[in-house]
């Protein structure tokens, strides 16, 4: 099986990771940080917003079992593309809507995911297609994070459960059982 990586910031990363873990293809989320500057931040400064780096995640899948494109279209349709380094009461660089393709192609594909997205928003995407740039793995807390804590987290209960409704039922035929 062949396996391809896809990186994504959507928010915050134990919310995106909840709607990604759960589809067909998928081998594996992992929570991190990327897009920013320094080496090895930690939790507490990207959340300061000082260091540049998104909150995101990388994504392990099949693509002959789900595509690149497929990932890209239930990202749109699981976020906010539309409001700038924000998504909900989560405010700062650190939470914008951004793709950082692995190769040419995938860049090729978000642009025409975004088009695709464009028709379903009512305002403009602002979401960035960013150069893939270093990855740092979130502290071992924050991974698996919805399966393991978040429905004794007030934030989480409030913010995922939405996203799995829509994920269900617009792509229900792509979950795992």
């Amino acid at each position: 099986m062949a396996q391809e990586i896809a990186t994504l910031a959507g928010g915050c990363f134990w919310c995106t990771e909840a709607v990604f873990n759960g589809l067909k293809g998928v081998s594996s989320v992992e929570s991190g940080y990327t897009g920013g500057h320094g080496a090895n931040p930690t939790y507490e400064e990207v959340c300061s917003g000082t260091t540049g780096h998104a909150e995101a995640i990388r994504i392990a899948f099949d693509p002959d079992a789900i595509s690149y494109g497929d990932l890209l279209d239930v990202f749109f349709a699981t976020h906010d593309p539309t409001t700038l380094n924000r998504q909900g009461n989560d405010v700062g660089t650190q939470y914008r809507s951004a793709i950082f393709p692995h190769t040419p192609a995938q860049a090729e594909e978000a642009r025409a995911a975004m088009d695709r997205a464009g028709a379903d928003w009512p305002d403009p995407i602002v979401t960035t297609i960013e150069p893939l740039s270093d990855w740092y793995p979130a502290e071992d807390y924050h991974q698996t994070y919805w399966e393991r804590v978040g429905a004794r987290n007030p934030y989480c209960m409030a913010v995922i459960p939405p996203k799995l409704q829509k994920l269900r039922r617009k792509f229900g035929e792509r979950l795992k059982v």
